[in-house]
């Protein structure tokens, strides 16, 4: 498993960091966090998002801006086009980098603004993340120089938008030892692994070596949620995945999800959607 706090590449002569990350297994879940804000262009994907305690979904074209230490991770399901792989491409920067540019140039005062509000996680509008993606495609392609003014040009177009989605409901909780931040990492693994099969409080204490009552509030404090809200959510969202690209009845997508109860799952997929699966369903029906 890799580490809860990821050490991330460098790139000689380069102030930030960049991967361009091509993927034919799928996006596995690999929840980390990092001092660095992350920029992050997901291609030919389709799966879940998970910053904090946000638990959505994620397409083709997603862009997202992830705040300093804020915990995240993707998780593939399905290419749109099965004959290429998975696509993120990736930058990394430090909050003094960016500061320092709105500091220096009263021009690009607006990247510190939108800093402030990636701080819980942003995910772009669909129609900034259209315009930004050929510049981030090309801009991996660049020399170093212009790879930078690039990545400012990137910066300057999101600042703009005022369309972009808040993620977690706040940003992360920093004060966490690294014991505790490792037992959430097994507890998370366990949850993602096995969430379709049942979870037990009992066994999910055992793997983070703490009574029940110890790690649901390790939990709360951490993930600003309750085990079982988190489980549902994360139900839910690969149910949506199910109804919106297949037609699986839905009695088998609730089996499929963790559900023995279809009205059980109708219930929480309403209080969470607002609207029944069937209708869900219907949004993706030509």
């Amino acid at each position: 498993m890799r580490p809860f706090l990821e050490t991330l590449p460098t790139v000689p002569g380069a102030s930030w960091s960049m991967l361009n990350r091509r993927l034919d297994d799928g996006i596995p879940f690999e929840w980390h966090h990092h001092p660095e804000y992350e920029l992050t262009l997901t291609l030919n994907s389709k799966g879940q998002r998970f910053v904090g305690d946000h638990v959505g979904e994620y397409g083709d074209g997603d862009l997202v801006l992830v705040g300093a230490n804020l915990p995240h991770t993707w998780a593939s399901r399905a290419r749109p086009d099965p004959t290429q792989p998975h696509v993120a491409l990736v930058m990394w920067f430090r909050h003094e980098w960016a500061q320092a540019l709105g500091e220096g140039f009263a021009e690009l005062r607006p990247i510190a603004g939108l800093l402030a509000r990636a701080e819980a996680g942003l995910a772009f509008s669909p129609q900034v993340s259209r315009r930004a993606r050929p510049m981030i495609e090309s801009l991996f392609e660049a020399e170093l120089a212009e790879r930078f003014l690039a990545l400012v040009r990137v910066l300057l177009l999101l600042a703009g938008d005022g369309d972009a989605e808040p993620l977690a409901s706040t940003v992360a909780a920093r004060d966490l030892d690294r014991a505790d931040r490792e037992r959430i990492d097994r507890v998370l693994l366990h949850i993602h692994t096995h969430y379709a099969e049942g979870l037990s409080n009992g066994d999910l204490a055992g793997i983070a070596a703490l009574s029940t009552s110890g790690l649901h509030r390790l939990f709360r404090r951490h993930m600003r949620t309750s085990i079982s809200n988190y489980v549902m959510r994360l139900r839910i969202g690969e149910a949506c995945m199910r109804l919106s690209s297949g037609d699986q009845p839905i009695g088998h997508v609730a089996e499929a999800v963790g559900y023995h109860s279809l009205a059980n799952f109708n219930r929480q997929f309403k209080a969470l959607r607002g609207m029944t699966p069937r209708a869900y369903r219907a949004l993706f029906r030509g």
